[in-house]
């Protein structure tokens, strides 16, 4: 049985794992201490060892708070729509199921404004405690959605599959952690009035084209490499003109020149 906690001490837990949820959002795993998750908090070292005994363990908590339910809720969902549609399923709709339970506890009152930012930072940090922690405690998860993914694609090599989604995930998971979900919201509504529907619709869309768009294929490269020439040539005439200023010819003026003269903007 758990000790008792003493008086106000559910505030203290409840204010330092919102500290650490918010400077992991901010900074990620590595770069957060507990000093500045307890001065965060407005509390000591002490507290977190009381409550937690460790960063990893308030981390672990965390974690666990945030993940638990969100990847049991996406596996059940996956199970419900494979009996719904045991052989007609596509890529979108397991897309959507790993989005919409995540959209909707982003819109829960409680705790749910920062939840897709902490989803999508828990998902591109690379510290080995995240990436260990992911694996240990959801890989079964993952592995049912990989073959879930793996059926709607039969015809692409299974390590060609793993690139496409670490890269299309990662990609997402980059902009969910330094967006606020309403600024993406917003972004993706373009001024127009849409439902949840095609919301996710158009997220998606953005998204599984990396599944199936061509892979270094033969036109591809064909053009990649014209644009490798050109670049040699650009670079090699850019050389000339820095080593033979007196040659008489003019260059236009670079990307620096347009910044300084207020041309350009970053």
């Amino acid at each position: 049985m758990s000790t008792p906690l003493r008086a106000g001490a559910g505030d203290t837990r409840r204010r330092l794992l919102e500290a650490a949820e918010s400077l992991f959002i901010e900074c990620g795993y590595e770069a957060m201490s507990l000093r500045q998750i307890t001065t965060k908090a407005n509390a000591n070292l002490a507290a977190v060892n009381y409550h937690f005994g460790s960063k990893e363990a308030l981390m672990h908590e965390l974690l666990s708070q945030r993940l638990d339910r969100l990847n049991l809720e996406r596996l059940n969902l996956l199970s419900n729509c494979e009996k719904q549609w045991p052989e007609n399923m596509d890529a979108t709709a397991v897309f959507a199921m790993l989005f919409i339970p995540a959209f909707r506890i982003s819109h829960e009152s409680v705790g749910g404004k920062s939840f897709m930012r902490v989803l999508g930072r828990v998902y591109s940090d690379r510290s080995p405690f995240i990436r260990n922690y992911l694996q240990e405690h959801y890989r079964p998860i993952f592995g049912r959605f990989f073959e879930a993914f793996s059926r709607t694609l039969p015809d692409l090599p299974r390590n060609e599959l793993g690139l496409r989604l670490h890269f299309g995930l990662k990609a997402l998971s980059g902009i969910l952690a330094g967006e606020d979900m309403q600024k993406l919201i917003d972004d993706l509504s373009m001024g127009e009035a849409i439902n949840d529907g095609e919301l996710m619709a158009r997220l998606i869309s953005l998204i599984s084209p990396i599944l199936t768009a061509p892979f270094g294929s033969p036109e591809q490269i064909g053009i990649i490499e014209e644009v490798l020439q050109l670049d040699n040539a650009t670079a090699e005439a850019a050389r000339k003109a820095v080593t033979e200023p007196d040659s008489g010819t003019h260059t236009a003026p670079g990307v620096l020149e347009w910044l300084k003269e207020g041309r350009l903007a970053l």
